[in-house]
C-alpha cells in the first residue's frame, strides 16, 4: 500500500504512527497540499493528505477512517478499544485532537498570506479553539495513564501528535508551561519508537 501525505502533516503523521504501531509495510510518497495538488485531487477530490491507496487500488482519505481501517487489517497493538464506552472515549479525544490541528493549521496558513490581508479576529478565535482544548484535555486526564479507557490507543496517537504539531508550527503557545499534567504524558509516552521514529523536525 501507499501512502500520500506532507511529512510535517500531524494528520499524516497520526497514519504513519499507525502503520509503525501495527508494524505495516508501506510505500511513503510524500505530496504537499499547494505544491502537488494534481497528485493529492487524483486520489482525493478533497485535495487534502493524508490518503492511503491499498494494493487493489481503493482509496481511503481522512486520517480517521485510514487508521480505524489499518487497526482492522492487524491485530498487533489495537488501538481502538472494542468495548462501547472506551471506544468513543478514544473517538472523542481524536476529534478533539484533530480539531486543535486544524485550528493551528489555520493559523499557519493565515500568516502566509500577505499581512494587509491577514485577520487578527480568525487568528484569535483559532487560539481559542485550541486554548479550550488543550484545557479540556488537560481536565479529561487528571490522574489517567492513557485518555481511553487503561491502555494505550489512537486517542494518545492523536495527542502527542497534536502536542508536536503545536511545539512545532506555534512554539509561542508553549503548551507545557501551561498544562503540567499534559506536559508529564507527554514526556513519558513520546518514548515509544513509533512515535520517536515519525517526529517532525
Amino acid at each position: 500500500m501507499k501512502l500520500i501525505t506532507a511529512l510535517l502533516s500531524p494528520f499524516g503523521r497520526k497514519v504513519r504512527v499507525v502503520l509503525a504501531e501495527k508494524k505495516i509495510d508501506f510505500e511513503l510518497i510524500e505530496a504537499k497540499p499547494g505544491e502537488n495538488d494534481e497528485l493529492i485531487q487524483t486520489y482525493n477530490p478533497l485535495g487534502k493528505v493524508p490518503v492511503l491507496v491499498l494494493d487493489d487500488g481503493r482509496v481511503i482519505y481522512d486520517s480517521s477512517v485510514i487508521a480505524e481501517h489499518l487497526d482492522y487489517l492487524s491485530p498487533v497493538c489495537k488501538l481502538y478499544p472494542a468495548d462501547q464506552r472506551p471506544m468513543i472515549s478514544a473517538k472523542r479525544t481524536e476529534a478533539l485532537a484533530d480539531g486543535i490541528c486544524d485550528a493551528a493549521v489555520a493559523i499557519v496558513m493565515e500568516t502566509r498570506r500577505p499581512a494587509a490581508l491577514q485577520s487578527t479576529d480568525f487568528m484569535q478565535r483559532q487560539h481559542g479553539k485550541i486554548t479550550r482544548g488543550l484545557a479540556a484535555l488537560e481536565s479529561q486526564l487528571e490522574e489517567k495513564r492513557w485518555f481511553a479507557g487503561d491502555a494505550y490507543s489512537i486517542a494518545d496517537v492523536s495527542v502527542i501528535c497534536m502536542l508536536d504539531y503545536l511545539d512545532l508550527r506555534l512554539p509561542d503557545i508553549a503548551w507545557a508551561q501551561h498544562y503540567p499534567v499534559l506536559q508529564q504524558y507527554h514526556q513519558r509516552v513520546s518514548e515509544r519508537a513509533a512515535l520517536i521514529e515519525t517526529k517532525p523536525v
